[in-house]
């Protein structure tokens, strides 16, 4: 409880303190609008990561899929190399499109879809120094 003597129920605190009423709840929307902005940001950042991790997800499967194939070619794995190539990428989650052998060397080309987007990758692997 305050008295007059300590001076908390005079006209002249009421009027010196008085803004600071108005300014009560002024934290709480400043709250609300920072977790706003974050959510915000959130909303734009995510797909732009999820683009660039699904993208990289695609050209893995695509290298993975055309070391197969180039081992089979080599004689380090047996089978062939499109079929190598074929189960590679189905394992990481992409689907095979193309696969061509020039030589000792394999070329595919995969493609992985998520999110309703296909993502394409191609790869080539064979000895070092090989040239068409």
């Amino acid at each position: 409880m305050t008295t007059a003597a300590s001076g908390r129920d005079s006209a002249a605190h009421r009027a010196a303190t008085g803004w600071r009423c108005r300014e009560r709840g002024a934290a709480s929307v400043l709250a609300v609008a920072i977790v706003g902005a974050t959510l915000a940001l959130t909303v734009l950042v995510v797909p732009f990561a999820a683009t660039a991790v699904l993208t990289q997800r695609a050209e893995n499967a695509a290298d993975a899929a055309a070391l197969a194939a180039a081992d089979a070619l080599s004689g380090a794995l047996p089978g062939t190399p499109c079929t190598l190539a074929v189960v590679t990428a189905a394992r990481n989650g992409a689907r095979l499109v193309s696969c061509e052998v020039d030589g000792p060397a394999a070329s595919v080309t995969v493609v992985m879809s998520a999110l309703g987007i296909e993502f394409a990758a191609a790869a080539r692997a064979g000895p070092p120094g090989w040239t068409e």
